[in-house]
């Protein structure tokens, strides 16, 4: 065979189809003895290497992998399998490279490498030619593993569906090929494919709302979908889908991991699967798995194409396509895992160690391994499969789950750690959107606000603040919780705390949120105290069980209509915190029309309905609560989208080049009463109820109140404006703020459908509730609500009533007895100051909000009962000062509510 010189330079591993109609082959092995490329044929076709290879046969004694050392090509037939494979011996290693020119190469070649070397498990040299690995730079990948002893490269047996062996044992002699999955090529030279493309939609940080889906199960019972295209990469492209996104509002999709993916071995053991994919098996090949059944049966190019055509269809219905990525560990898992491609590659460079025991793995990510970021070679891998992805497949920003493994040197974390440098560096990946999951398992793990610009993160501290203020303060009674003004005012104004850690980075750095993938629904949130995980088959012990959620009084769905109010008013509570603060707000798919896992916290292995967001409320031809809150947050994320308020990074509060926060004068703070908080009052954990006055001199100002308590409240806005109420999370509900003394009911029954209320008649998502609604439908889910509905505002009327009676009585009172009523009032309704349990830690953005110092101890918590809808008789104190009945700046709020006013032109 002619070896003509390589096409590549030798920097660069990859499969490079050549001008002659081969291929240059190059791959890493840095301590191998010897590198073969296999190349896997069906016998029904004639091989493409029939005049180089010579042929192999049976000898008795003699293993075909020392056979294969004798030529330089050769060729076995495994009838079993009716597959040939043909063997060429790679040159090298040249820098740890190892090379091979081939004559001939296809796109939907099928291959993957053999690798020789020394065994010695306990030293971590784990070589075994008897295993195929894959190429760790395929586009594409065919097949998948089998619970097999050809899976492992130790001696072990398999039995019940269970592994037994030790990893420190023998060296497996059994061929893995048939039992392992195949990399395949795909021919992407043609640099003009791309032309067409749509273009990018490059959406501000600013102005970026992001929404988080799984590709299958956002569409696997998408009911208008034909059954082929349900949870399907083709199913998310589809008009109709893509419609329903548009009219809910966001800008950026974030899809759970789309590439190849593998389940680790115990739960193959116990039948299941990694349904979310966090568990990679290649890093440049998509997931076939997600992609139409014809596709698949097509091959590895026509799956690609699939995920290209997903991308540009998003981008032309004008979202962002932003992928979440697992680079920190593979899923080969620990020591014992099988043996796919890095462990028999060259497992010393690639996985971190155990100092003290080499042939042990660190441990970051709780998945058995960690990458090795700190060898050169393993921080270009990563930043090659990165760039494909975006220049190839036109991703526009990445995810990094546990971002903290991926920058650790010597085990430490560091923001000045290469791979970090290497991407903002870079001129393609630089400018895309990169987003941190902040923490991983290891020594100092949570690291939120740390990685400097142009990093954005998750911040748990909003999901936790918003769900304790919102859920678990208002179970204890909702007078005193752990979370009080002055943490909330902190999260509302984009956590410059944790965030404002270099001038020049803003408040879109804070990726907001209250719910994702992982943990509870929004629904579960208020539905469930305590996790219910059974299904995952691992007795309820897998899951976190620090939710900061409630039940409200029953575990589970209920028919009792006061807690179904109440539960929907603390989500409503909690995706308007979400969506009303400064950062980048993200939403997990499904929470906008209430989807339940039924209480399971942990969903990683439920490729089932459990995962699968349900689309039956779509049938119901009035009204139902899923409708209600979907148009609700719909209008909301189109006013946020509408207020230049948002549309800016910076902090309302500033970090000066001496590093001191600086306050803005485009924030003003406001107690009920219309007075400004005192130092004490950002540190009483009883004062629940405030307001935030937004200033801008360009447009219209705003104001966000918080009502923390479970009771109507009346306040006294600025007096420089006259105010509108623009939305209120208490609309879901039957209620709006009402300017006086009094809450203002809403009638919610009678209409037709969230759409044709709030998009236009001629928006392909209208036309696809009203083709839903055709069928037959069960009204006793909006029967409920609405005899929630009635219920209240009958509790309402009867509150009211009572409330003209005391103030009658009031009114005849003598004057020191109406000053007694006022301060017992006034009392009941803030509690004690406390000191908040973070205040020690909060020094640094208190002035954000102007808190300097706490104060003093915690009363006892009362006991939570249903939202009061009822006269302000506590706000008697405030009344007594201000006049409020009469004051035309004095507005009643309704109890346990957030609510976003705007200034009347």
């Amino acid at each position: 065979m002619r070896n003509p010189p390589l096409h590549r330079y030798a920097t660069r591993p990859g499969f490079y189809f050549t001008e002659d109609g081969g291929a240059d082959v190059v791959v890493r092995s840095e301590t191998a003895d010897q590198v073969w490329l296999s190349v896997i044929e069906s016998l029904d076709d004639p091989s493409a290497f029939y005049q180089d290879a010579i042929r192999l046969f049976d000898v008795p004694n003699v293993p075909f992998v020392d056979q294969i050392r004798e030529f330089p090509v050769c060729m076995r037939i495994l009838e079993d399998l009716y597959v040939r494979e043909t063997l060429f011996r790679m040159q090298g290693p040249n820098y740890g490279l190892w090379y091979v020119h081939i004559p001939k190469a296809w796109s939907g070649m099928r291959y993957g490498f053999r690798v020789d070397g020394a065994w010695d498990p306990r030293h971590g040299v784990r070589f075994n030619p008897y295993k195929l690995l894959l190429d760790p730079y395929a586009k594409g990948i065919d097949g998948k593993m089998e619970l097999t002893p050809a899976a492992f490269s130790y001696e072990c047996e398999v039995v019940d569906n269970r592994v037994h062996g030790s990893a420190f044992g023998n060296m497996s002699t059994v061929d893995s090929l048939g039992h392992m999955p195949l990399s395949v090529a795909i021919d992407d030279r043609d640099k003009t494919k791309h032309d067409d493309d749509p273009d990018h939609p490059h959406i501000p940080w600013s102005k970026t709302v992001i929404y988080e889906l799984h590709v299958k199960g956002f569409t696997a019972q998408a009911p208008w979908l034909p059954e082929e295209m349900r949870g399907t990469y083709a199913g998310l492209a589809h008009p109709t889908t893509l419609a329903y996104l548009q009219g809910l509002g966001v800008t950026s999709i974030e899809l759970l991991p789309i590439q190849a993916k593998q389940p680790e071995v115990f739960l193959q053991e116990r039948d299941r699967v990694n349904y979310w994919g966090y568990n990679t098996l290649g890093f440049f090949a998509p997931e076939p798995s997600y992609a139409t059944k014809a596709a698949q049966k097509a091959g590895a190019e026509a799956v690609r194409q699939e995920v290209i055509d997903m991308v540009r269809a998003l981008h032309e219905a004008g979202f962002e396509v932003i992928m979440d990525v697992v680079y920190n560990h593979s899923c080969e898992g620990g020591v014992e895992g099988p043996t796919v491609c890095w462990r028999g590659l060259d497992a010393i460079s690639t996985y971190r160690r155990q100092k003290n025991n080499i042939g042990r793995l660190e441990d970051t990510t709780g998945c058995g391994n960690t990458f090795d970021f700190t060898n050169t070679h393993v921080v270009t891998f990563a930043i090659d499969s990165l760039r494909y992805w975006a220049k190839r497949i036109g991703i526009d920003g990445f995810r990094f789950d546990l971002g903290v493994s991926l920058a650790r040197l010597n085990g430490e974390f560091t923001q000045h750690h290469p791979f970090l440098y290497a991407l903002r560096a870079d001129l393609l990946l630089g400018n895309l959107k990169l987003i941190m999951e902040p923490w991983d398992l290891g020594n100092l793990g949570w690291r939120t606000g740390q990685f400097a610009v142009p990093f954005a993160e998750w911040n748990d501290r909003f999901r936790d603040t918003s769900r304790q203020f919102w859920l678990t303060d208002v179970e204890s009674g909702g007078r005193v919780g752990r979370i009080g003004m002055q943490e909330m005012a902190t999260r509302l104004c984009g956590s410059a705390d944790l965030f404002a850690t270099d001038p020049g980075r803003g408040a879109a750095s804070s990726i907001n949120f209250v719910t994702c993938h992982d943990g509870f629904t929004l629904t579960d949130l208020t539905r469930y105290a305590n996790k219910h995980n059974e299904a995952n088959g691992e007795n309820n012990n897998d899951g976190s069980n620090v939710n900061h959620s409630a039940n409200f009084g029953t575990e589970g769905e209920t028919d009792d209509v006061t807690i179904v109010a109440r539960r929907e008013r603390a989500a409503m509570n909690m995706l308007g915190t979400l969506l009303l603060s400064l950062g980048t707000p993200m939403m997990l798919a499904g929470d906008e029309f209430g989807n339940s896992q039924d209480g399971n916290n942990n969903a990683y292995c439920q490729d089932s309905p459990i995962s699968y967001l349900k689309w039956d409320w779509l049938y119901q031809p009035e009204k139902s609560w899923h409708m209600h809150r979907l148009e609700t947050v719909s209008k909301l994320v189109a006013l946020r989208k509408s207020l230049d308020l948002y549309h800016q990074e910076g902090f309302f509060t500033r970090l000066t080049q001496l590093g001191l926060l600086k306050p803005s004068s485009r924030i003003q703070w406001f107690l009920p009463n219309g007075t400004t908080p005192m130092e004490r009052d950002w540190f009483d954990l009883g004062q629940r109820s405030f307001a935030m006055q937004l200033l801008d001199a360009s447009e219209t100002d705003i104001l966000i109140v918080i009502n923390g308590v479970p009771e109507d409240r009346q306040f006294r806005l600025p007096a420089d404006n006259a105010w509108t109420p623009a939305w209120c999370s208490a609309e879901s509900t039957g209620h709006m703020p009402g300017h006086g003394t009094t809450v203002e009911n809403l009638k919610l029954e009678g209409q037709q459908t969230v759409w044709t209320v709030s998009v236009p008649e001629s928006s392909q998502i209208h036309n696809l509730v009203e083709r839903m609604q055709q069928g037959e439908t069960d009204g006793a889910t909006a029967r409920q609500l609405s005899d929630a509905l009635d219920a209240d505002m009958a509790a309402i009327a009867r509150a009211e009533a009572r409330a003209a009676a005391e103030r009658a009585l009031h009114r005849h009172a003598p004057a020191p007895q109406q000053a007694a009523h006022a301060v017992a009032a006034a009392t009941g309704a803030r509690g004690a100051h406390a000191q908040s349990s973070q205040s020690a830690q909060s020094a640094s953005h208190s002035a954000s909000t102007g808190a300097s110092s706490p104060n003093a101890a915690t009363p006892e918590p009362q006991q939570q009962s249903e939202p009061q809808h009822s006269s302000p008789v506590d706000t008697a104190a405030e009344q007594a000062t201000t006049g409020a009945e009469t004051d035309t700046n004095v507005w009643t709020f309704p109890a346990l509510s957030i609510t976003l006013m705007k200034q009347l032109s």
